[in-house]
């Protein structure tokens, strides 16, 4: 089971936050998504040096894409803005891929029907809102019987995103996802390095390697 980590989109102590991703990486995380829609490149550039480079081979960015190349990052995350623009997405894709053909490349989707009529180019992809939301915000979108059905058909690997604490590692894994993320519910957490290892225990219980 894959299991990632999203940033909250805006950041009130960035050293607090690039310190907590930083014992997570070493409890183990492997995918690490940086959220940051606001931030000019330059600062989102000053983000990833603050974390131990050793780790930049976990990280995946959401924007900014070229930082991939000068950080050697694991991937880039397609947001629903840079779908829109087509053209020029075909020729930064190309771009980074020729110089770095490993990279991971991923993207969101918020309706089943993305999951038949999308083409499959990417490595896994995000798919929300699963449940309600920590933050109250928003409701889940699909029901049950729809989500199995529509996994069980789709070539896409797909990650359970909104509303996902370790309740609901169990469902997650009966209805068939590749994978889940946390964002909310661990950020919000009055200790996030401790709510992740409960995680990895619950993981654990289950039978479940976190990859």
């Amino acid at each position: 089971m894959k299991l990632y980590v999203l940033t909250p989109s805006k950041t009130p102590d960035i050293n607090q936050e690039v310190l907590i991703a930083t014992k997570l990486f070493e409890l183990g995380l492997e995918t690490f998504h940086v959220r940051k829609p606001r931030y000019s490149t330059k600062e989102l550039s000053n983000y990833l040096e603050k974390i131990p480079a050793r780790f930049h081979n976990r990280v995946v960015i959401h924007s900014h894409h070229n930082l991939a190349l000068k950080f050697n990052l694991k991937g880039i995350h397609l947001t629903h803005t840079h779908l829109k623009k087509k053209i020029r997405l075909w020729i930064n894709l190309r771009l980074i891929r020729f110089k770095k053909p490993n990279i991971t490349v991923s993207t969101s989707f918020r309706k089943l029907a993305s999951l038949y009529e999308e083409e499959n180019v990417y490595h896994y992809v995000f798919l929300s809102p699963i449940y309600d939301s920590i933050s109250g915000k928003f409701q889940a979108g699909f029901n049950e019987h729809s989500l199995k059905a529509a996994i069980s058909k789709t070539p896409f690997k797909i990650v359970a995103r909104g509303g996902v604490d370790g309740s609901k590692i169990e469902n997650i894994v009966e209805i068939g996802f590749d994978g889940l993320i946390l964002n909310s519910s661990l950020w919000s957490s009055k200790d996030p390095v401790q709510f992740y290892i409960d995680i990895l225990n619950k993981f654990k219980a289950l039978n479940l390697t976190a990859e």
